[in-house]
């Protein structure tokens, strides 16, 4: 099986194409879900299905720019890797650095383990149930994060830098003192895995491939990522590939506010 350091190899090469296009004066296009896209997700999806073919020929890829496998099909996997070759198209178009490559692999509707690299901050954040949850900074040495209690004068909440609605507001509103912190991609959950945030109320719409990557990393660092009825998010479920509301914490003791349902 893949190692940890193969599969952040996977992505740190997805990463160089990424910044490539980040260098140039790239055109932006627009999908049928009106979401953009540019040269640079369709450069990372190509380097790492190839990866992900040679070096796992017999594990079927999932990914945002190539999801168009039918239920049937892939209701019957029970083992496959779920891919956002660039998340945070809109952080990336905006050059504010926060856009990641989002690699995890899925067993059982679970993500078991998975890479987010974000190439314009030369970080890289691996787990697996084996290894825990791990970080580095350029090359140096993967070292083991994990969340954090929260403390005394509340919780640092992540919020999106480009989906904010009135629920998300609502939920602040019940939790009490807080600090906001406006984070792109799924570094949200990233940096509630290092214990540099708390939590992330995600009450709109997001794909499985833009969170089974992060929410790995945050379970191997002790938090959670739960839905309204209380249970951990789960992927490959149902035709949609739309999540479900959902909140992403570290601190699991905390007395947060319900999710509505």
């Amino acid at each position: 099986m893949i190692s940890l350091e193969q599969l952040a190899d996977v992505a740190t090469t997805a990463g160089d194409a990424i910044m490539a296009v980040y260098a140039t004066n790239f055109d932006v296009d627009t999908k049928q879900d009106d979401s953009p896209v540019t040269a640079a997700d369709m450069a990372a999806h190509r380097r790492i299905v190839g990866s992900l073919t040679r070096l796992t020929p017999d594990i079927p890829i999932l990914s945002e720019e190539s999801a168009s496998v039918p239920w049937p099909t892939r209701r019957a996997w029970q083992r496959y890797w779920l891919v956002d070759p660039l998340d945070g198209t809109k952080e990336f178009i905006k050059r504010n650095g926060e856009f990641t490559v989002n690699i995890a692999l899925i067993e059982g509707g679970r993500a078991t383990c998975s890479v987010v690299h974000a190439p314009a901050l030369h970080e890289t954040f691996v787990a697996s149930a084996e290894r825990g949850a791990l970080w580095r900074q350029g090359g140096g040495e993967f070292a083991p994060i994990t969340v954090r209690a929260v403390p005394s004068g509340g919780a640092t909440v992540a919020v999106s830098k480009s989906h904010r609605n009135a629920a998300t507001q609502t939920f602040l509103d019940a939790l009490g003192p807080h600090t906001p912190e406006a984070i792109g991609s799924s570094l949200k959950l990233c940096r509630i895995a290092q214990g540099r945030a708390d939590a992330y109320p995600r009450l709109g719409p997001t794909s499985e491939w833009d969170i089974a990557s992060g929410q790995c990393v945050l379970e191997q660092a002790g938090g959670g990522v739960i839905t309204a009825d209380g249970n951990p998010l789960m992927y490959n479920q149902k035709e949609s590939i739309l999540n479900p509301f959902f909140l992403a914490i570290g601190d699991q003791e905390y007395p947060w506010p319900a999710l509505p349902g």
